[in-house]
């Protein structure tokens, strides 16, 4: 055995040399050993950032090739729920996997009758985003009720929530916070506590994005307790997004905060009962909630009597829900837990980034408008913002730099994404753009027009699809990809 403990040894040290030399390219921006950018090589819009720390976790946990989740996992989800602050995180194998599983939940019998979403209840979203946001509300047999998005923060017009409501339809309320922005949680709070709705947050573009507002604001919404890690002092409240609502989603995908190739969690804020009926649908939907490979935790294995099946029916293969099979790897898991240990950095580099394109695309503005967090009414020379007087505050972790062109500009979007894409620069639109107008949804209003309800006009929604795309904002970005892009972009505005 001690041979084989120092093999592994030897493998694991191979290991961290070679990834010391084959990925160097891959290393944050700041750090000194990241091999330099070359001007005129590509510049992503998003990638993974890694060093040799990841590539190892990943190679020791193949070669205890406990393949599927198992302990690496049950670890980066207890590390998970502690940085966050919440109750459970429950990993997947996807974002989108996410959102199907936490929509899903919302379906379940064992929930309170009047809550419980059953088919033809209706949930509320927003029209621009990404469409894995809003399929699993209609995968589940809900309806979609899209709400307009605000063009300056991408986000969702929380102000039309009212419109879009429908007594003894509506059950729940599922947004994105937009391209690491939070939407407007204290309207959004308020409207769900007013009608009993769930709330579920779509945070896979803003894992370390945060939202504050004042103690007796949140305290009458039912929060008193800061996130872990995060205090504005004791007559505020400060929280994660992904915290504020009852159940949340992530994407661990490689352009995400952290990465695991592929993978992403369900986040249980407080409801314990949502953990059950969640992890249910991720595994099969089974009644059981043993990990792989343990049989009988709840010592009762054979003296369950469910459904119709005889009493006594092994636990193990009952199922109570019609489930799917959304887990990631172990080794998957390994991966994440080191890339938890980097979010501070990431979440900051961020930020950073952000910023140094605000800064140096500042004399762009005439021609170009740049988002500004929800609540903020200006960005200032100096990095600062001004607020509006609600008392609210969000502070983001950039997902991405999201440029519009305006209606002035002697140029169009599309000339502006040209421009960078003969300069390799990565960028992208706002995803799906108003997602009404994609084929997808067009289909959908055509062969089943009751499948989805529009709650408002769309304005701000066809503004974004025409006029807005985004920059990456990823901690793999080096000083001198952001100043080419800058140069880039500033010589192209002001030809």
């Amino acid at each position: 055995m001690s041979d084989l403990k120092a093999l592994k040894q030897e493998i694991l040290q191979l290991t961290r040399r070679y990834s010391q030399e084959a990925h160097a390219a891959f290393r944050p921006g700041a750090d000194p050993e990241r091999s330099p950018w070359q001007p005129g090589s590509p510049i992503p819009y998003a990638g993974r950032v890694f060093t040799e720390n990841e590539v190892e976790a990943a190679v020791g946990a193949t070669l205890d090739f406990w393949l599927t989740l198992g302990s690496e996992g049950a670890a980066m989800e207890k590390e998970l729920a502690a940085f966050m602050g919440v109750r459970h995180s429950l990993l997947v194998n996807s974002g989108s996997s996410a959102n199907l599983v936490a929509i899903s939940a919302l379906t379940s019998h064992k929930l309170p009758d009047a809550r419980r979403i059953k088919p033809g209840d209706e949930v509320i979203t927003v029209a621009a985003g990404f469409p894995t946001t809003v399929a699993p509300i209609v995968q589940v047999g809900a309806i979609p009720v899209f709400i307009d998005a605000d063009p300056l923060t991408g986000n969702a017009r929380c102000d039309q929530l009212e419109a879009a409501y429908s007594p003894g339809k509506t059950k729940a309320v599922m947004m994105a916070h937009a391209l690491g922005n939070p939407f407007d949680l204290s309207i959004t709070l308020a409207f769900c506590r007013k009608y009993d709705l769930w709330l579920v947050e779509d945070n896979c573009d803003a894992l370390g994005c945060s939202y504050s507002m004042p103690r007796a604001m949140a305290e009458g919404l039912g929060f008193s307790e800061n996130s872990p890690g995060l205090d504005e002092g004791p007559d505020r409240v400060i929280r994660w997004t992904g915290t504020w609502g009852d159940i949340s989603t992530q994407s661990f995908y490689p352009p995400h905060h952290l990465t695991m190739g592929e993978g992403g969690a369900v986040n249980i804020v407080r409801d314990q009962k949502l953990k059950v009926v969640a992890e249910s649908f991720r595994d099969w939907g089974r009644d059981c909630w043993c990990p792989s490979g343990i049989d009988n935790t709840c010592n009762k294995r054979f003296d369950w009597q469910l459904g119709e099946l005889p009493a006594g029916y092994d636990h193990k293969y009952t199922y109570s829900h019609l489930g799917f099979n959304l887990k990631p790897l172990d080794p998957q898991a390994a991966i994440g837990r080191v890339q938890i240990r980097r979010l501070p950095e990431f979440i900051e580099a961020r930020k950073i980034n952000w910023q140094i394109l605000r800064t140096g695309l500042d004399a762009c503005s005439d021609s170009l408008e740049f988002a500004l967090p929800t609540h903020a009414t200006a960005w200032n020379t100096d990095g600062s913002f001004e607020w509006d007087d609600t008392g609210c505050r969000s502070e983001c972790s950039w997902f991405g730099f999201k440029i519009a062109v305006k209606e002035n500009a002697k140029f169009s979007r599309t000339d502006l994404a040209r421009e960078l894409d003969a300069n390799q620069i990565g960028n992208r639109m706002l995803f799906g753009g108003n997602l009404l107008r994609q084929p997808a949804f067009v289909q959908l209003k055509h062969d089943r027009p009751e499948a989805l309800r529009l709650a408002t006009s769309m304005e701000g929604s066809d503004e974004i699809m025409n006029s807005t795309l985004f920059l990456g904002t990823f901690p793999g970005l080096t000083e001198a990809m952001l100043q080419a892009e800058i140069d880039v972009i500033n010589k192209f505005a002001t030809a």
